[in-house]
């Protein structure tokens, strides 16, 4: 029996244990239920915090980026008056001219068509009639004026439009003389103000338009210069000029202009380019013969007629680059340029590059050093060749110093200032003329 009780209250003793763990554990998992249940609720919150603090930032980003571009906005507008007001304010600057005549021709429409009405009107004609009137008189002189200019800048004749804008202007301003000399005749002169109004804005319009288009008076006097320069052309050259001229009407048009064609009419008759003749070649190889006849005298000696011609090459007028009278001749054309000193009638006597070549030989050879002495007189030299090649840069200096003393390269004059003897000074003398030569040559 105790064994049976006791088991008994084993028993019910676990139950109740039983029991209470059951409870604590249903208690735990409420309490942990709780807990979830609050933390959810945390969470929720911090979560809905969270955004509405987003909304707000995205809020406050997106009334920052309106604002932005609302002041944009009105940046730009304002930009864009500015440039307009700018654009107009140099419009302004640059056509004070426009501006002003636009002021006058205001002044002087609006009284004009006011005072025809008023004349139109106080002739017994309808109001609306008058205005409709003086609004065709001034708008058809004003339609011919404008017409006229676009006329003109199309390059089609204007000179009806501008007869007619003129004959109109005149019928306004005769309407408003007769009616003011009618009604005012004690003060005629306010008759010719109002007839003057109706002209001053087509007069100031048609100088603006036609006045400032003119020729300066440089260019007036260049063509006034060149028409003389034809004249005197044609006058003293008439064979050519009518050569030219056929020249021209032969060409297809605007393929040869006119100068051109007396370049190759002067070309055709003479064989050379304008300014030159045989005649005139002829006559500077003569010069050119007798300058060397004149230094022969001045060197005291009697040198070969190629050293003669020599020296006078290195002053020769018509050689390139030396800057002769007659170089301002030469101009790019069909026509070809000045013969050279080489290729001229120069060449034909002996006077040219051909005598230069003959001088710069070396002694011994044809027209060298040799030749020369034996020409004058000296058949043999104290120093030899190589000496005198040693020499040469003296010699050189020497006549750059004659040169600038305005004294002329002579033998006597070399041999005083280097100590040689006169027959060495003549060889020098002639290497250094002839290199001077063809330094100004090339």
């Amino acid at each position: 029996m105790s064994t049976y009780r006791e088991e008994r209250r084993a028993d019910q003793a676990a139950a109740r244990d039983a029991d209470r763990e059951d409870r604590r554990l249903e208690l735990e998992a409420k309490l942990a239920y709780k807990r979830q249940l609050a933390e959810d609720e945390r969470a929720e919150k911090e979560r809905k915090a969270e955004q509405a603090r987003k909304d707000a930032e995205a809020k406050r980003r997106q009334e920052q980026a309106e604002a932005r571009r609302r002041q944009e906005e009105k940046a730009r507008a304002k930009a864009a008056r500015m440039a307009k007001l700018g654009k107009v304010a140099r419009w302004l600057n640059a056509n004070p001219v426009t501006v002003f005549v636009g002021f006058v021709m205001v002044c002087s429409v609006v009284p004009a068509v006011i005072s025809q009405v008023v004349s139109l009107a106080e002739a017994g004609v309808f109001v609306l009639l008058a205005a409709l009137l003086a609004a065709m008189l001034e708008g058809t002189a004003w339609a011919l004026t404008f017409m006229g200019k676009a006329a003109e800048d199309a390059g089609r004749p204007a000179a009806k439009y501008r007869i007619g804008t003129w004959v109109t202007a005149f019928l306004a301003a005769a309407v408003q003389y007769w009616h003011w000399s009618l009604a005012l005749p004690e003060h005629a002169w306010v008759a010719w103000v109002f007839a003057g109004s109706s002209l001053v804005a087509i007069y100031l319009w048609d100088m603006k338009t036609h006045g400032s288009h003119g020729k300066t008076r440089q260019e007036r006097a260049e063509e006034k210069r060149k028409r003389r320069h034809l004249a005197q052309r044609r006058k003293d050259h008439k064979e050519v000029a009518a050569e030219a001229a056929r020249l021209l009407s032969a060409a297809p048009y605007g393929s040869l202009d006119e100068e051109d064609a007396f370049a190759a009419a002067w070309q055709i008759h003479y064989g050379t380019q304008p300014g030159m003749t045989p005649a005139l070649y002829a006559k500077a190889t003569d010069a050119r013969v007798a300058l060397g006849a004149a230094f022969q005298l001045a060197d005291g000696v009697r040198p070969e007629l190629v050293r003669a011609g020599m020296l006078a090459a290195v002053y020769n007028p018509l050689a390139d680059g030396l800057g002769g009278p007659l170089s301002a001749l030469t101009r790019t054309g069909p026509v070809q340029a000045l013969p050279k000193a080489s290729e001229g009638p120069t060449a034909q006597a002996g006077i040219g590059l051909s005598a230069i070549e003959k001088a710069g030989a070396k002694p011994g050879e044809n027209g060298g050093g040799n030749a020369s002495n034996s020409a004058s007189g000296n058949t043999s030299r104290g120093r030899s060749e190589a000496e005198l090649e040693q020499l040469l840069p003296d010699a050189h200096q020497a006549a750059e110093e004659l040169v600038a003393e305005g004294k002329q390269i002579s033998a006597a004059q070399l041999a005083s200032r280097l100590q040689i003897r006169r027959e060495d000074a003549v060889f020098l003398r002639d290497r250094v003329i002839a290199e001077r030569k063809l330094r100004l040559v090339g």
